[in-house]
């Protein structure tokens, strides 16, 4: 299925019945990475996992930035008529549900993001020189928005005003003291930590996040 917003035509997945539960994926991936998870949410939610602009089935753009994407998710919501859907967002989408809830207080139900960065510097045994370097090789967009992108302020984090839960892996390459400072930032929020478990680890070809939301989030 289709919808255009933001001038974007979102290429998007539904499935399951229940109350509306919002599923964004991470940079150069598409919604089918949720694939395992899909399979045990929508036996509890009406599950809707899009495409991002530039990415999978959607259109094509010529540059990418989170605020957009935030945008992109709320008339996404808008436009379907989803009322107080949860977000569930990763890597990127995550950023994405960040923006989203601090920007739009009242649209959600609840927050969960895993992997999620504050900044360029958010992420360890990648340095800076890395991104630089692929940039003028790769000149994509999805390079080119890791290495200036985002800038999640304390500001941004304290106007979430709906119930947050934060995630991460152990062995995460998002720096954990940026994980726990989102957690510790956004009021309320609750933070889990995977075992062992790396970036995607526990949400790709895995039902352990579908299995955290369950415990988390009342049908």
């Amino acid at each position: 299925m289709y919808v255009t917003v933001n001038g974007v035509r979102l290429f998007y997945e539904k499935s399951g019945s229940g109350r509306p539960l919002v599923m964004s994926h991470c940079n150069s991936m598409t919604h089918k990475i949720f694939k395992s998870a899909v399979k045990v949410l929508e036996k509890h939610f009406t599950v809707y996992c899009p495409d991002t602009r530039d990415h999978g089935k959607s259109d094509r753009v010529r540059n990418l930035h989170y605020e957009d994407m935030a945008q992109d998710m709320f008339e996404f919501i808008t436009q379907l008529g989803l009322e107080k859907p949860v977000f569930y967002g990763f890597s990127d989408g995550g950023i994405t549900g960040i923006l989203l809830a601090s920007a739009h207080p009242g649209l959600l139900s609840a927050l969960i993001v895993s992997g999620a960065s504050l900044n360029p510097g958010s992420t360890k045994d990648l340095p800076m020189k890395f991104f630089k370097f692929w940039s003028h090789i790769d000149r994509s967009d999805k390079m080119r928005i890791m290495m200036r992108e985002p800038d999640i302020t304390d500001e941004i984090l304290g106007a979430i005003s709906v119930p947050t839960y934060v995630t991460a892996g152990e062995k995460d390459v998002i720096k954990l003291s940026h994980t726990k400072h989102i957690a510790e930032t956004v009021p309320g929020a609750q933070l889990k930590i995977f075992p062992k478990a790396g970036h995607s680890g526990y949400i790709m070809n895995s039902t352990k996040i579908a299995d955290y939301i369950l415990s988390v989030i009342p049908e």
